[in-house]
């Protein structure tokens, strides 16, 4: 590639960068670039899988010590926004017990990251719902289910 078409692809590159953390937020855009808490876990307590709306699947993965969660983890097969979502959906969730988890919102979530386009924040509802279905799951297997 000749030098122009290099930095034309430099430019194009950055410009997006400037958008994407312009509609997310820095705490948000850093994560799109590295999800923190991304992976199937083995041998959870609890895992949750729920379907978006948008065709957007999500999975949560908790592990308890005590009454509170030591280790969360997720899986997206969606766009970047879903993969954010569920990355603060598991930082929330480590250290929570199941009463708090159950007060966790997607308005709780988008607080976390600073910011995310209208469009997707539904995103950000559907992963509190995972994170809740994965302590149901957790529950029903301790016989504690609600």
């Amino acid at each position: 590639m000749d030098r122009d078409a290099e930095l034309f692809v430099e430019d194009v590159l950055a410009e997006i960068r400037r958008e994407m953390e312009g509609a997310y937020g820095k705490a948000a855009y850093e994560r799109w670039k590295s999800p923190l808490f991304l992976g199937k876990m083995d041998d959870p307590d609890g895992h949750g899988c729920m379907m978006g709306a948008c065709g957007d699947a999500m999975q949560v993965f908790l592990k308890f010590e005590g009454n509170r969660v030591k280790e969360a983890a997720f899986l997206s097969d969606g766009c970047g926004s879903s993969t954010v979502c569920g990355s603060f959906a598991a930082e929330i969730a480590i250290g929570k017990t199941p009463e708090e988890i159950l007060e966790v919102t997607g308005q709780d979530i988008i607080s976390k990251m600073g910011t995310i386009p209208e469009e997707d924040r539904h995103l950000a509802d559907l992963a509190a719902e995972t994170l809740k279905a994965a302590l149901r799951d957790y529950q029903g297997k301790r016989g504690k289910h609600r």
